[in-house]
């Protein structure tokens, strides 16, 4: 070998013996900056999404419902049967069908309005967003989780809070917080739904003092129409021992032939 090779040979050695350290540097950097750089969310694990997808499921573009209201207290259980309509978000109406005495009594949504019409007085009556929170024909459930006048997206912040197991499902868990200016009367609502199906499968509801103040566990989950759905739910107040209010479909049907015209005052007093 020259004299001339051996240099240049001696020189690349010194400059790659120098070049080392940097190479290894970078190679770290790159290492940790892929290990470190936070992964974005997907689509589903969105929790406002995941609450769209759960509703989506749970009620589909409209629907139609045969139902029984159980009403249990220490000292009697009180039935009441009903049938309900759906469109879209903006549209609900359900017709009690028994008791006798409760016969005829209908209540609706129509967009930002509400109206309760009772048969014993054949009088109908603008029910006002402070009745929301109120007990629903004496259950457990309140007017706002049968006539729902509560955005579930656009009335509260929401946070992914975890995953876990529930009742054989894993399960995201969603914080929702009401936005300062919703007439809500929960402090912090919990919710649990399924991550493979959206199936909604529990609610905590809780004061303005961070207590819990009841429960809703949806169960019985049944395939309708290529949809998999909690056909029981039953609401449980913390403070009350012995007593609960379980919803059970009889009937559930989805995508029916509805338009507006259904939902107005004036069908209230016609519907059957």
């Amino acid at each position: 070998m020259s004299e001339l090779t051996t240099i240049k040979t001696d020189k690349t050695m010194r400059f790659l013996n120098l070049l080392k350290p940097k190479l290894l540097t970078v190679t770290i950097l790159v290492f940790t900056v892929s290990v470190f750089v936070p992964v974005k969310e997907s689509a589903a694990q969105n929790p406002a999404e995941i609450i769209e997808r759960m509703e989506d499921m749970m009620l589909g573009d409209s629907q139609h419902a045969e139902m029984t209201m159980t009403i249990e207290r220490p000292r009697y259980t009180r039935d009441i049967s009903m049938r309900s309509w759906l469109l879209g978000r903006d549209y609900s109406l359900i017709l009690v069908t028994a008791p006798a005495r409760d016969e005829g009594t209908v209540f609706l949504m129509r967009e930002n309005d509400i109206w309760n019409y009772d048969p014993r007085i054949d009088r109908t009556i603008r029910m006002p967003s402070s009745m929301m929170a109120q007990s629903w024909m004496g259950s457990d459930f309140t007017n706002d989780d049968l006539v729902r006048d509560t955005d579930l997206i656009e009335d509260f912040e929401h946070e992914l809070l975890r995953t876990e197991e529930y009742n054989g499902y894993e399960s995201y868990v969603i914080e929702m917080i009401p936005k300062p200016d919703t007439p809500i009367v929960w402090g912090k609502v919990l919710m649990w739904i399924s991550t493979e199906d959206y199936i909604q499968l529990r609610i905590e509801n809780y004061d303005q003092r961070n207590e819990l103040a009841n429960t809703m566990e949806l169960d019985e989950i049944k395939e309708i129409g290529h949809r998999k759905i909690p056909t029981r739910f039953t609401v449980t107040p913390a403070d009350k021992e012995n007593e609960r209010t379980i919803l059970t479909y009889h009937k559930l049907e989805f995508d029916i032939d509805i338009d507006e015209g259904f939902f107005t005052r004036a069908n209230m007093q016609r519907v059957r």
